[in-house]
C-alpha cells in the first residue's frame, strides 16, 4: 500500500500539505507520494480515480486498487491513515 497526496504546490495548503507528509514519514517511517496536478502524472492520476476536489490523499496498492480516499481540506488523522498502510 502506498499514500499519494494529489495538491497544488503553489497554493495555499501547500505547505500544511508537505509538513503533514513529513511529519507523517518521520512519526511512522512511511513515506506520503507528493504529486502535484499540475503535472501530467498527477493530472492522468486525478482523472484515472475520479478525483475532483483538491486536495485529496488517496491510499492505494501495489495493483493500482484505491482502498480509501480523502478529498477536500480536511486530512485524515495520521494514525487512521497509518492503519490503512500497514502490510
Amino acid at each position: 500500500m502506498k499514500a499519494v497526496i494529489l495538491y497544488h504546490p503553489h497554493s495555499e495548503q501547500a505547505r500544511v500539505l508537505e509538513d503533514y507528509a513529513h511529519d507523517f514519514s518521520r512519526r511512522n517511517s512511511k513515506e506520503i507520494e507528493l504529486l502535484s496536478l499540475e503535472t501530467r502524472d498527477g493530472a492522468a492520476t486525478a482523472s484515472l480515480y475520479d478525483i475532483v476536489r483538491y486536495p485529496a490523499l488517496m491510499v492505494v496498492d501495489g495493483n493500482g486498487q484505491l482502498h480509501k480516499e480523502w478529498q477536500g481540506e480536511s486530512l485524515p488523522l495520521m494514525d487512521e491513515l497509518a492503519a490503512y498502510l500497514v502490510t
